[in-house]
């Protein structure tokens, strides 16, 4: 089974790359950009039959390493 994990700052938090990143759209004539931020995509393969069980391992990974839980929020989703 495939899964999508989408890492994001939680909204409390500062984003400077991503604001770095939205200024320099806007200066390249981006001009109708609003607002930008920035975080991590992971896809991951994992050999498992049973969907449920396969969600609790990928929970757990980022629980434990992919995910900063102070500072980030994620999603896990079946791709």
């Amino acid at each position: 089974m495939k899964f999508a994990v989408t890492v994001a700052l939680k909204n409390d938090v500062l984003d400077p790359q991503g604001k770095v990143i939205e200024q320099t759209l806007i200066n390249m004539g981006m001009n109708s950009l609003i607002s930008l931020r920035q975080g991590k995509y992971f896809e991951i393969n994992i050999n498992d039959s049973d969907e449920k069980e396969a969600v609790k391992k990928i929970d757990d990974m980022c629980k434990k390493l992919l995910v900063n839980l102070i500072i980030e929020e994620y999603k896990i989703k079946k791709i």
